[in-house]
């Protein structure tokens, strides 16, 4: 394996060590240790963000064709070195083989797509001309924001980082990135890339910081945007520490999706048992609830049963496993006993249940009937390769089942009942409703995001552009 791994921060264009305690990146499924990283110090953590202040000269000077083309260099360099960034993403992120190869194709799709959306990005005309303003002109520009500090998660840790380092080259914004500590080396890795096309100084840091550092860049005022992906408890910790700068959050839910007697239902149970298990469900809207028509409730039970046993557990590395390591044995441990206190409280498991290996992290395709809100397996957000499926008696039951969550990313509905579509997209509270689909269909051009505790604003290259600057207005 080509090695592409670097083990210090990125700042201001040059990579800073510290003496700070170091970080131990484990692989995840042999648990070995990959490498150990540099923690940012207090200096280097100020360097970051005067570096990128200091960055909006040059970044103002830069045309939309400038940004671009540097967009265009990433796109290219990443083509060239996509195979050692698959095997890095297997190793640290404990993704299986043909969905780090996704991702790493998604990457290049997302800077394709930051390419033209810089090419097209622009403000609009306001009509003015009555009243008052009466022979007067007036249109928008969008101008950059400023010092964005972005936080990134471990499940896609480079295509999540790029969408928010690759809207804030093309919108002119400097920008911090820390990502996650369970996966920071496909972060640092992209770094060298961004040396190499010769961005501006200062314009993309790349930092591995302890909690409290990551507290003072969130706190500080010349930042002027927090962008962060994670979990509900520390997104909402972060926006009320925040202070008066813009935020936008992404964080996760426990996903749904509707199967109706009306739907080819031996095709969701199919595509639903993939998208409950695979990557052991670490995805934010892996499915994790499924409400079936109580008509077919039983045969599309045994159906999907059929298709989860066919879903192979395993060594990530592996073409064909899809339920890999979950991410840390906390989490391993965690969800065993959220599955013990469903069945002490009348829940059954009809499948899986149990530890697949202590060793290298896996847990069982896990499928479990009979919960109900009060058991964190249906109401929290499990992160994790277990499903819950419920039974309806009429539609609008589905619905309110769906809604009766604290969450509201995205839904799906298998159908063929067009009444029964528009009643999902109108009454469903979810930032997106999927038809005939797996509720984690995602199409990185697309606005995604959510409502309630699922998070603020929307990403999505062009969607994220629009969060990361202003509308300026002039008028003759």
């Amino acid at each position: 394996m080509k090695s592409i791994i670097q083990t210090q921060n990125f700042i201001n264009n040059k990579w800073f060590s510290s003496n700070e305690p170091r970080l131990k990146v484990l692989n995840k499924y042999s648990q070995n240790e990959i490498c150990d990283v540099n923690m940012a110090s207090d200096i280097q953590v100020e360097l970051a963000i005067t570096s990128a202040v200091n960055s909006l000269k040059e970044l103002n000077k830069l045309s939309s064709g400038d940004r671009a083309d540097f967009l265009e260099k990433l796109k290219n360099e990443l083509i060239k070195e996509q195979d050692a960034f698959i095997d890095l993403i297997i190793a640290e992120a404990g993704k299986p083989r043909g969905y780090a190869k996704m991702e790493i194709q998604r990457c290049i799709d997302t800077l394709e797509t930051a390419v033209r959306e810089t090419y097209s990005f622009a403000g609009e005309i306001v009509p003015i001309d009555y009243n008052n303003g009466a022979g007067k002109t007036a249109f928008t520009k969008r101008v950059a924001i400023g010092v964005i500090l972005a936080i990134s998660p471990f499940n896609f840790p480079l295509n999540l980082a790029l969408h928010k380092i690759a809207p804030a080259i093309a919108t002119g914004n400097p920008i911090i990135l820390k990502p996650a500590p369970q996966s920071p080396l496909t972060a640092l890795a992209f770094a060298k890339l961004i040396e190499k096309v010769g961005l501006p100084a200062g314009s993309v840091n790349i930092l591995v910081a302890e909690i409290p550092n990551t507290q003072k860049l969130v706190t500080d005022n010349r930042i002027k945007l927090l962008s962060f992906t994670g979990s509900p408890e520390i997104g909402w910790k972060l926006k009320n520490i925040a202070g008066n700068k813009k935020v936008q959050l992404e964080l996760g839910g426990n996903a749904a999706s509707i199967v109706d007697s009306s739907s080819n239902w031996k095709l969701a149970a199919k595509k639903l048992a993939i998208a409950s298990f695979l990557y052991a469900g670490q995805i934010c809207i892996s499915t994790q609830r499924i409400v079936v028509d109580e008509q077919i409730f039983p045969m599309f039970l045994n159906e999907f049963i059929s298709e989860s046993k066919q879903i192979k557990m395993g060594d990530p590395n592996v073409l064909g496993n899809h339920n890999g390591p979950m991410i840390s044995k906390n989490h391993l441990f965690r969800i065993k006993s959220w599955i013990e206190e469903a069945e002490a409280n009348g829940a059954d498991v009809i499948l899986g249940g149990n530890i697949f290996s202590v060793e290298h992290n896996i847990f069982e395709n896990t499928v479990i009937i009979d919960t109900n809100g009060s058991m964190k397996i249906h109401s929290e957000e499990a992160f994790a390769p277990v499903v819950v499926i419920d039974k309806y008696s009429s539609f609008n039951d589905a619905l309110n089942m769906v809604n009766n969550s604290k969450f509201g990313l995205q839904a799906s509905v298998f159908t063929n009942n067009f009444n029964q579509i528009k009643d999902a997209h109108n009454l469903l509270e979810v930032g997106a409703v999927i038809i005939n689909d797996i509720p984690g269909f995602r199409i990185d051009s697309m606005p995604y995001g959510g409502v309630k505790e699922s998070g603020l604003g929307r990403e999505g290259i062009k969607h994220t552009m629009m969060e990361y600057t202003e509308p300026r207005m002039l008028i003759y």
